[in-house]
């Protein structure tokens, strides 16, 4: 089995980290190919990035599809580009944030989001709503930690983190943690462990339930919104992504 993980944005290094979350849990004889675009930002911080982030990605996922991709995971807890994703791949798309969430809600009544800045928090709660799982999201909690930050370990970052889960074991009665971000896909384990709680990483989630999908033999329905793109002329730099 032939798993693509795209990091939307440019940072080698997240894609690095993302990679490695990915193979850590992938069966063993699923292949883990990573792929980051050359064009959009340095990270994903709310919507003005997405915009940006979404052409290069699907150039990625166009590519992955041509090498033989059996599915696809869109490794930005926004799920940067994920309906258009899924319209334009020939295998299955999975976005870590709705993987994410739909783990939480198989071990948990209620959990708990903790992303890395404030503007990233309505998109992610507009996600929740989409998906019909806000009920069961407690909150959603920033730890104003920049993206880029999650790539050095001696900052402070990982201790923001924690302190956020502390308040939303406490103040919001969360009984599990989604972490929000793919750059985060590495504290997972040590962040359980301290709290006594699951701690879900999506990116780890994804792979799981993109593995489970490919075995099933299930891909995008083309019924609905998720129908091909219909031919059409696509001017300047997006003639590349022409259906």
């Amino acid at each position: 089995m032939r798993l693509h993980v795209v990091n939307p944005n440019t940072t080698a290094s997240m894609t690095v980290k993302i990679a490695a979350a990915a193979r850590a849990v992938a069966l063993p004889d699923t292949v883990i190919d990573a792929r980051q675009p050359t064009m959009g930002p340095v990270s994903i911080e709310g919507f003005y990035d997405e915009a940006f982030a979404v052409p290069g990605m699907l150039g990625c996922i166009r590519e992955a599809d041509r090498d033989g991709a059996d599915a696809h995971v869109i490794a930005c807890f926004d799920d940067t580009g994920l309906d258009a994703a899924r319209a334009a791949a020939r295998a299955p798309v999975i976005g870590i944030g709705e993987a994410g969430f739909h783990m939480a809600s198989l071990i948990a009544a209620r959990f708990a989001v903790v992303t890395t800045l404030g503007v990233s928090i309505v998109p992610i709660e507009h996600n929740l709503r989409k998906y019909g799982l806000a009920e069961r999201c407690a909150r959603v909690r920033a730890a104003e930690v920049p993206v880029l930050a999650l790539e050095e370990r001696n900052t402070d970052a990982l201790a923001k983190i924690s302190t956020e889960i502390t308040a939303a074991i406490r103040d919001d009665r969360a009984e599990a943690i989604v972490l929000g971000c793919a750059g985060m896909a590495d504290l997972a384990n040590e962040l359980a462990a301290t709290h006594s709680l699951p701690v879900i990483d999506g990116v780890a989630a994804a792979v799981t339930l993109a593995e489970s999908l490919v075995r099933l033999g299930l891909k995008t329905s083309r019924l609905g919104p998720y129908a091909a793109p219909r031919s059409k002329t696509y001017s300047g730099p997006f003639s590349l992504f022409q259906p």
